[in-house]
């Protein structure tokens, strides 16, 4: 029903920036939140930043001053810019949202995931 597809990963060195996007698809009715989530090898799933329609950012304290969260509901689109990146950061990337279609009521959608490597 609906297809959440990242971009935008790769490999960037310490300090670099990098811009994750993530575009839903499918019969759409609304979108209620976005967000980023990340996984590193070994570790739980983490949120990142989220957005709600018409609310504020909210961002985990470890990416917080240094990524930005932004969306676009016209394209159903949600971006990451992420900025000052660490190798502490390498991770991949999931996009997820909130989404009710025209023929459910709010599920909880995943992206495949893109890989951000921050080395030296």
């Amino acid at each position: 029903q609906v297809q959440l597809v990242e971009s935008g990963g790769g490999l960037v060195q310490p300090g670099g920036s990098l811009r994750l996007s993530c575009v839903a698809s499918g019969n759409i009715f609304k979108i209620y939140l976005m967000a980023w989530y990340r996984q590193a090898p070994g570790k739980q799933r983490e949120m990142v930043a989220a957005i709600v329609s018409g609310g504020d950012p909210r961002y985990a304290d470890s990416v917080k001053d240094r990524f930005i969260i932004s969306r676009d509901n016209a394209k159903n689109m949600v971006e990451l810019q992420m900025n000052n990146l660490q190798p502490e950061d390498t991770a991949i990337y999931y996009c997820n949202a909130g989404i009710a279609t025209t023929t459910a009521i709010g599920y909880d959608y995943w992206g495949q995931g893109t890989q951000v490597t921050v080395s030296s």
